[in-house]
């Protein structure tokens, strides 16, 4: 009986020493897993650090030999690292201040008037001040890039844009015009920018917003209100916010 006892506990503890050498396998493998990812997150965030580092310090350098020999791309080069700094660094976040929005809208829309070499009429009424009010980022870009893809674009003579945004409270409206050719007509309000426009708007402020699109034979028209969050104020953004064409 003894050696029956005794053979049965060898017998346990081989089971449960190859049990625990098991254990200790799957763990040691799983360490070494999360080892080699983390290893690998880490590259691939250097890679995300190192690649805008350099994109923006060539477009310094660019910027900086440009600005006396070339005026015009020294502004274009400008303006596109501001926007790009903008998307990169900003829009991870799921609201950003107002001011900084429009701002990159500002930019874009100073972009589209160098490149029509000022023969685009453009009238922009913006608000001073946006106090602390919050935005989606990158919401409203899709909206007047789409006025220059498949409106001015295609104007032969005399293309115009007219934005006005203003802030009542916590409210945003927007009211976006642009000229178009009459072969552009019911085009405008089918691009997937739009459709995107609308999926985030039902997604991120249902019942808080109204976006209505007109498209008439030589005229788009964007009629959009808003309802706006509110962040804490920092040193930073609680000063008046102005926003002016590059001269």
């Amino acid at each position: 009986m003894m050696a029956g006892l005794r053979g049965g506990i060898t017998i346990a503890g081989i089971a449960a020493s190859i049990k625990l050498m098991k254990h200790w396998y799957v763990k040691e493998q799983r360490n070494l897993q999360l080892q080699k990812e983390n290893v690998e997150a880490q590259l691939q965030l250097l890679k995300a650090q190192v690649h805008p580092h350099f994109l923006f310090n060539t477009l310094n350098n660019i910027y900086s030999h440009t600005q006396n020999k070339a005026p015009v791309a020294s502004q274009l080069v400008m303006g596109l690292s501001d926007m790009l700094r903008f998307m990169l660094y900003e829009c991870n976040q799921p609201q950003v201040p107002l001011s900084k929005e429009l701002k990159m809208i500002q930019d874009y829309i100073s972009l589209e008037q160098i490149r029509y070499d000022d023969q685009l009429d453009v009238h922009v009424d913006l608000p001073v001040n946006t106090e602390n009010l919050s935005i989606a980022p990158l919401l409203l870009l899709p909206v007047v890039e789409n006025c220059f893809k498949h409106g001015t674009s295609s104007m032969i003579e005399q293309p115009w844009l007219n934005l006005q945004v203003t802030l009542e409270a916590d409210r945003m409206y927007v009211k976006l015009m642009n000229g178009k050719a009459n072969e552009a007509a019911n085009n405008n309000h089918k691009g997937i920018g739009i459709l995107n426009v609308r999926k985030r708007l039902s997604l991120l402020y249902p019942g808080k917003h109204e976006l209505t699109i007109t498209d008439e034979e030589d005229v788009f028209i964007v009629n959009l209100w808003l309802q706006l969050d509110r962040m804490p104020l920092t040193k930073k953004e609680s000063g008046a916010f102005k926003l002016t064409y590059h001269e």
